[in-house]
């Protein structure tokens, strides 16, 4: 028996009943079945990225030259921000720089006013969603980060309480 589909299989049943108890809506239905369908699929694709991938055009890069729609939340000269379309928080927005940094690890000291604007900037989107009870900021680099896109990007994560330890 495939422990891993197994395990699966008793999540989603659980998933199911309580989706269909009656005590869930159509929109956490939503919800519910999108955020344990996209964690496992995140890492998956973070584990499948191969150095090639990192040198080609991403997503991001796609959003950014308007070949690909995004609900764009935030924008000026050094960075751009859209709404999460997998989102794991009631807010789940990305900001990412214009200029491509593949990751985090990879930033020079060349990169720090851009890395400080992008701070500040996920300030600026906090108080514009009215996260004023609080909020995460999360980036993942690497593979074992469960970094899909290689374009750093920072998640802004709220409107609920948020959960410890994270990982």
């Amino acid at each position: 028996i495939n422990m891993a589909a197994a395990s699966w299989g008793l999540v989603s049943l659980a998933a199911r009943f309580y989706m269909f108890s009656g005590r869930c809506n159509i929109v956490s239905r939503c919800r519910l079945h999108t955020s344990l369908h996209s964690r496992s699929d995140e890492v998956t694709k973070a584990k499948t990225a191969t150095a090639a991938q990192k040198l080609q055009p991403t997503i991001f890069d796609k959003i950014i030259d308007g070949s690909i729609p995004a609900e764009i939340v935030y924008q000026d000269g050094e960075c751009l921000a859209f709404r999460d379309v997998n989102p794991q928080a009631p807010t789940h927005i990305l900001v990412i720089p214009k200029r491509r940094i593949t990751m985090l690890s990879e930033a020079t000291d060349q990169d720090t006013s851009l890395l400080g604007h992008l701070l500040i900037t996920v300030k600026k989107i906090a108080a514009q969603e009215n996260l004023d009870t609080g909020f995460r900021v999360v980036i993942n680099n690497g593979s074992d980060g469960a970094q899909s896109v290689y374009h750093l990007h920072l998640h802004i994560l709220g409107g609920r309480q948020m959960k410890w330890p994270p990982g």
